[in-house]
This record gives structure tokens, sequence and C-alpha cells, in this order.
């Protein structure tokens, strides 16, 4: 069955709906201890001085914070990616000449992805500003960059309404889009290797769950490993600008690198590269089953 672009679209966006909030819910305290050793990297030692400094300072919910945005952040990056990658598939196909139904090499792929993540970055950074933010909350206030406030999301979408207005949630938008779309392209590429490596001859669609989280953790640390240090930057943009600090990606690169060195462009790297493998391994296999459920379906009708 020929099946409808919109509804095509349609089932690509529910089920990156899906895959976002398994990412979300298998790795969020991981991401919590990266932002916070990304943008405080003198306070803690290592992932386990974070670890146990935030769980006396703020308690196991420390380790939460941020979640609900991040959770509409990835609902909402991965529901756009994934519906994009559909589309931009095509355009990839268009341009190399194939038949709208071709399979697409790995590296086409990779290509697909790398133009949709333009697309999810739109939708990312206003969500994203707001969940690092929290997430550094309690930092920010001992550090005496901010007075003490209210440790809401609703509050720091009015604080950043109040001081910037609608374009204030687009604070590290460059960055973003910096990360995302050199990023997206190992993140694509890294997965459909590594199932084309685990396929082994047979097709990518009959591949089991073990294989499938595998390779999403393949594209998680292919991802971060190539772009890190922008992610970092990005981070430094969207929390120091709370405080009236805005000196851009250059200037805060350029800053960090000379006052801090190049290796705190890699602070919080590890929490990163652990939480690669369950968050992206959880993402592609909620995305791929529920996609695959859902067309299932689709021919059925």
């Amino acid at each position: 069955m020929k099946s409808n672009p919109a509804i095509q679209a349609a089932i690509d966006l529910t089920a990156g709906a899906a895959g976002g909030t398994a990412c979300v819910l298998t790795g969020q305290p991981f991401d919590t201890m990266k932002v916070k050793m990304q943008t405080f990297p003198d306070l803690y030692r290592g992932l386990t001085d974070c670890c146990l400094k935030t769980y006396a300072q703020v308690g196991f919910r420390g380790f939460y914070k941020g979640t609900s945005p991040a959770l509409i952040a990835n609902i909402a990056e991965n529901s756009v990616l994934f519906m994009c990658y559909g589309f931009c598939q095509q355009v990839v196909r268009k341009m190399v000449g194939l038949d709208k139904q071709a399979k697409l090499s790995d590296l086409q792929n990779a290509a697909a992805g790398s133009f949709a993540s333009a697309f999810a970055a739109l939708v990312l950074c206003p969500t994203e500003l707001v969940k690092c933010r929290l997430q550094t909350m309690y930092e920010m206030e001992t550090s005496g960059k901010i007075t003490k406030s209210q440790n809401t999301v609703w509050s720091v979408v009015k604080s950043i309404l109040r001081k910037d207005g609608p374009l204030g949630f687009y604070h590290g938008l460059s960055s973003t889009l910096l990360r995302e779309v050199p990023g997206y392209f190992f993140f694509f590429g890294g997965y459909e290797l590594s199932r084309s490596f685990f396929a082994s001859g047979r097709s990518k669609d009959e591949l089991g769950p073990v294989p499938l989280m595998l390779s999403g953790g393949v594209g998680g640390i292919c991802l971060w490993l190539a772009v890190y240090p922008v992610d970092c930057i990005k981070s430094r943009i969207q929390v120091l600008s709370m405080s009236g600090k805005q000196a851009g990606f250059i200037g805060t690169f350029i800053n960090v690198v000379k006052n801090e060195g190049i290796i705190a462009l890699y602070s919080g790297l590890k929490p990163t590269m652990i939480r690669a493998f369950p968050a992206n391994g959880a993402l592609f296999l909620a995305y791929e089953y529920s996609r695959k459920l859902m067309m299932s379906q689709l021919e059925a009708y």
C-alpha cells in the first residue's frame, strides 16, 4: 500500500515523540550532571563528586530538575526531527536521482538526518534554554550570579519574557545549530552503519531490540564525540545569559579557552558518554517499534 505523505509524516512525528519520551526518562539524571559540570566545572571534581554534592544540596529530586521542559524539549525535537527526516530522505532521493521508494545508503541517511536537525533546532532551543537554567539554578544562586528566585518552569519562562522578550528564548540558537547540524550527521550515520553491521546481509528492519539499542547507543556516542565542545559553549551561553553575560558563541569560546583551557570544553563528558547508550538506545527502540506498529496498522486498514 502506498502511504499518504501526510499520514506518513504523522506516524513519524508520533514515533519521534515516543522516542523522545523514552530518551528523557532513561537519561535525565546524567543530563543534569552534564549541564552542571559544563557550566560550573570549578565546583565539581568529577562525576561522583557532582552526584554526591547534588544529592546533599537538593536531594534525589535534584537529579530530575528540568525534567518537564526536558520532556517538552525532547518530544518537540524528536517529533520534528523524525518527521522532517522522512521529508529530507525524499529530498536526498531527488538530489541523487533515486526513485521515491528506493533505499538510501547509510551516508545518504546521515545527510538527511543532518538537514532535518536544522528544523528540530528551532523548537529545541527555547525548551532546552529553560531546562538548562532550571538544572543550574542552585549553582547560579550560590555563586551570587542571580538572587534567590522561584525554582519552577513558569518562573524561568516569566523571567526570560520580562528581561528579553520572546526572542530571549533563542539565546544560544547559533550554537544549537552548530551542534545539531554536524552532530546529527554523525548520529544518524553511526546508527545506520551499526544497523548495517548487525544486519549483515538481512534487512535492517528485521533487527531485534538489542541490536537496535546498541545501534542507537553508537549513534549517540558518535554525536557527542563530534560536537561536545559546541554543546558546552551552548550550555554556558544559555545559563550565564541569566545573569546578563551574553558574549556570544565566539566570545564565550575564546573566554573559556583563555581562562580555563581546552579541557574545560569537555567538562561533563563522562556522564554524557554513560547516558548515550541507554538514552539513545531507548530513543531508537521506542521510535522504530512504535513506527513499525503504526505502519502495520495502516497497512492492515
